[in-house]
């Protein structure tokens, strides 16, 4: 949600003067009530740093306020006493804040925000002051400095020294910075193909755009092998000819799926190696105690995960409820390992689990949050073994309403772990061994629950956009063996509709004891895109009302509209693009796309730093004992939920290149066959085509779909020639030749063997009104192709 920032003036409305600036690197400051030449109050003062840093010494704060005399040392005793109660703290020359940042500070560049902007933290930063501030970096062009030398230009991974401002939008960091030198540039080491040489030796092959080729000597190949993934350091660097590198560790091949996952690791600077004071915290960990916990091993409560799951953060149960006053209600358990006991706020294992902010999951190995000791044994609720956890028992009336429920913090024992398809298969009537006892005592009643849950669920109408997810899967060598679609099941409902309800009442019990937290918020989409859908919509004869007012039933509407047309896929496409995306805040604005109010993630704190938080918060609010959340993380939320949201989509992108580069590596040796696709994109510039039996898609090229001239139509989500009034529109199924595969940038090129199909009337009179306005442009075949991703 934005904010409008307060008006900046001073109380006779002019503009601020001398003191009401700080400076003209600085953003403008709210003014105080400033009487000059009179000495200023002590709230004055504190005020007065705290907005202006760079002006904090006794003979700044003294020219600031026009001191003389009597007045200056009136002044320096008024600091020394500040100083003494802990109100400022001595930073060299200057005065500042405790806990505030000095106003030439060293940072670490860590992370992005949404918009793309440089988010750092401070280099250096005291363990007991809680969460180091975020600052967003100013990046300064070239025209701000009026050409008095080079502008110092930094990037992720970057150590800079920056001047402190404060931040006027008090929507984001709570501070800004200036870059005044970059000391060091991306620390560590650095990774691309190796590529032997004639007479031994080798070159490095950069995996990023924008690398730099290096000479490896012989003396420092490390073993490696051509085609193989290393990660090298740099040797030397010299003012001629390329820098020289030495080999640390070989990844291995190119072609498995370690070494491809480990180029998006490192692409997106995600932290995979875990400090040492990180692992031994998790060694010298200790089983939980029973303190504050109530005694629940005797409840049947049960694991229901994929079947390579190795952390199990959820148990559930259900039951019939007893109460007289709630005919044919259910009573359903969700417990959630108890993550807050072991990672304590401030400690070494959870800066570490904020640092990362989740689990990135590729195809065959994990990056977990948390080291395994904590993730895969001490949290996770393995058959048979006490577990503590927090549960909350949720009450369902017969219609499916929730019309109650309660916290507890306990000690668990998992009766089965068992896995989607095998708690299936007992329920449709093929159990096994495990399973067969289970059926009437657990099982039964689980989807009994589950049953009752959907009543409510189907009254809430929720966005139902079905799309298929599709798994790899690897041979032993780790390059890909094939791509399946794995079926959903009831199971995969009951337990996603059991977590949303617990995600439900995390929110609602934290919202009624007025403690803060982090919800899991998601907007509804802009009106700029309920435009662009609705002018789609508009040419298949659908509907889509005007307004903000948008619930997701309104397009529930519309794809059942489309259900069992031509236009199915098509449609669900767009309305899938229509929408906003997920993300953490501390200021709740509901959930659009689950249609709920009140909504935070508190079901999987092993593999999101989010769901912690909620815990703690959880723990705290209801006295439920140690490892409650602290005022300092209360007051970082905002800090906290940006950079989460953003550590969320750092691995979503993560995730997907490195499924496009797996797949652009196995289809590498089949250049010149021809694949069943269907168009997913159009732009101006060409078709994108999914091939479904690969879950991979590519580029076609405007200029090699034929002798017409194409015309883009953005309304009808369609390319079509000029002349003959032949093209395609998203969706159409077609055939494709694939013309080039770069696994490295996971980038496929296609080139179309299918001839285009008549496009509707709509479109044809589109061409022959000759329209050329914004979005509707023609091109003409001839030009070069483009290469990689688009």
């Amino acid at each position: 949600m934005s904010r409008i920032p307060r008006e900046r003036t001073n109380p006779a409305g002019k503009r601020p003067g001398k003191i009401g600036r700080a400076g003209k690197d600085a953003p403008a400051v709210e003014p105080l009530n400033i009487v000059h030449g009179a000495l200023p109050s002590r709230e004055v003062i504190l005020r007065f740093i705290a907005d202006h840093p760079q002006k904090a010494s006794k003979r700044e704060l003294a020219k600031a306020f026009g001191l003389k005399g009597d007045n200056r040392v009136e002044l320096k005793h008024m600091l020394q006493e500040l100083e003494q109660e802990g109100m400022l703290q001595k930073n060299r020359k200057s005065l500042i804040r405790p806990g505030a940042l000095p106003p030439v500070t060293v940072l670490d560049i860590t992370t992005r925000d949404k918009d793309g902007d440089l988010i750092g933290r401070p280099a250096e930063w005291p363990e007991d002051q809680g969460v180091a501030p975020a600052v967003a970096i100013r990046q300064q062009s070239p025209a701000g400095r009026q050409g008095k030398g080079k502008v110092p230009v930094a990037g992720l991974g970057d150590r800079i020294l920056a001047k402190i401002f404060p931040a006027v939008d008090r929507g984001g960091p709570a501070y800004t910075a200036r870059i005044i030198k970059v000391i060091d540039r991306r620390r560590g080491a650095s990774m691309g193909v190796f590529r032997t040489a004639p007479g031994g030796g080798g070159r490095l092959l950069p995996i990023e755009r924008r690398g730099e080729e290096m000479v490896i000597d012989p003396e420092f190949t490390g073993g490696a092998a051509d085609g193989d993934l290393v990660e090298v350091e740099i040797a030397r660097l010299g003012r001629f000819g390329l820098p020289r590198a030495k080999v640390l560790s070989v990844v291995g091949s190119v072609g498995s799926e370690k070494a491809i996952s480990m180029i998006a690791i490192h692409a997106h600077g995600i932290p995979h190696v875990f400090p040492p004071a990180v692992i031994a915290e998790a060694e010298a960990a200790k089983p939980a105690s029973m303190s504050h916990r109530e005694d629940w091993r005797d409840v049947p409560l049960i694991t229901i995960d994929p079947a390579d799951a190795k952390d199990h953060d959820d148990a559930v149960y259900a039951e019939l409820d007893p109460s007289p006053d709630n005919p044919g209600g259910v009573v359903v358990t969700v417990a959630i390992a108890d993550v807050s006991w072991y990672v304590r706020p401030n400690s070494p294992l959870d800066r570490e689990a904020l640092k990362r902010g989740n689990s990135v999951y590729f195809p065959d190995r994990v990056v977990p949050m948390l080291p395994e000791r904590i993730s895969n044994d001490l949290c996770s609720l393995k058959e048979g073994v006490d577990r503590p956890a927090l549960a909350v028992r949720m009450s369902f009336s017969g219609e499916g309403r929730k019309i109650g429920h309660i916290f507890h913090r306990i000690m668990m024992k998992s009766a089965a772990k068992l896995s989607y398809q095998q708690a299936q298969a007992a329920i449709d009537g093929k159990p096994d061994d495990q399973t067969g006892p289970m059926i009437e005592p657990i099982l039964k009643p689980l989807w009994h629950a589950y049953e009752v849950m959907k009543r409510g669920r189907d009254r809430r109408q929720p966005l139902e956009l079905d799309m298929p997810e599709r798994k790899i899967l690897l041979k032993s060598d780790g390059t890909v063996d094939r791509v399946v679609v794995p079926p959903r099941l009831d199971a995969h409902k009951l337990i996603e509709e059991m977590m949303i309800q617990a995600n439900v009442c995390a929110a609602e019990t934290l919202e009624k004891k007025r403690q803060p937290l982090i919800y899991r918020i998601h907007d509804g989409p802009t009106l700029a895109k309920q435009e662009i859908l609705r002018e789609f919509l508009a040419t298949l004869g659908i509907s889509l009302a005007k307004g903000g007012n948008m619930r997701a039933n309104n397009f529930n509407g519309i794809l059942a509209k489309a259900d069992g047309t031509p236009h199915q896929t098509m449609v669900s496409e767009m309305v899938l693009r229509s929408q906003s995306q997920a993300i953490y805040g501390p200021e709740n604005i509901g959930h659009f796309g689950l249609n709920l109010m009140k909504y935070a993630h508190f079901t999987s704190p092993i593999r999101r730093y989010a769901d912690l938080i909620v815990h703690r918060a959880l723990v705290g609010s209801l006295t439920f004992g140690e490892g409650g959340i602290t005022p300092d993380e209360e007051a970082a939320l905002d800090d906290i939920a940006a950079e989460i949201s953003t550590f969320e989509r750092r691995a979503m992108a993560a995730e997907r290149e490195t499924v496009d580069r797996l797949i652009a590596h196995h289809l590498s040796g089949r250049v010149g066959e021809e694949f069943a696709g269907r168009v997913s994109g159009v732009t101006k510039s060409g078709l994108f085509v999914s091939l479904p039996d690969y879950g991979a898609d590519g580029f076609v090229p405007i200029s090699t779909l034929g002798s017409d001239y194409f015309i883009y139509d953005e309304a009808h989500q369609a390319l079509s020639g000029e002349r003959t009034g032949l093209g395609y529109r998203l969706g159409d199924s077609v055939t494709v030749k694939l013309a080039e595969a770069i696994p490295l940038a996971g980038a496929l090129r296609f080139e179309m063997v299918s001839e285009g199909r008549e496009m509707p009337a709509a479109v044809r009179s589109f061409h022959k009104a000759g329209r050329r306005d914004r979005g509707q442009v023609r091109k003409k075949p001839g030009t070069r192709p483009p290469r990689g991703r688009h």
